[in-house]
């Protein structure tokens, strides 16, 4: 019953607390807006350290080669137990074999 007596005398907005012309307005903090500044000041530095990238054009057109990521991923796929776990492939001539009967055309 308290709670019920606590719920019936509260003011708040009819309808829909954020939409209409009785909403309710949060009003802006200073924590919000130091919280914003950091934002708007961390996004910048970003951009910045993407405008001026740590590689030339140069540098980063053969960096990966040295790596050698590509020649480990083809030998990844055809180690032979990869090859093993794979299904055989099957030709359309294997799978209408069946159908056959003789080769002489009568």
């Amino acid at each position: 019953m308290q709670l019920t007596i606590v719920n019936f005398f509260k003011k708040t907005v009819p309808g829909h607390i954020f939409r209409g012309k009785r909403r309710l307005v949060k009003p802006v903090s200073k924590k919000a807006m130091e919280t914003l500044t950091r934002e708007y000041e961390r996004q910048e530095h970003i951009m910045f350290l993407l405008r001026h990238p740590y590689l030339t054009l140069e540098q980063s057109s053969g960096h990966a080669k040295e790596l050698q990521k590509r020649d480990k991923l083809v030998a990844k796929w055809t180690n032979e137990q990869t090859l093993r776990k794979m299904k055989p492939h099957v030709t359309i001539e294997e799978r209408l074999n069946q159908l056959k009967i003789k080769e002489a055309w009568d």
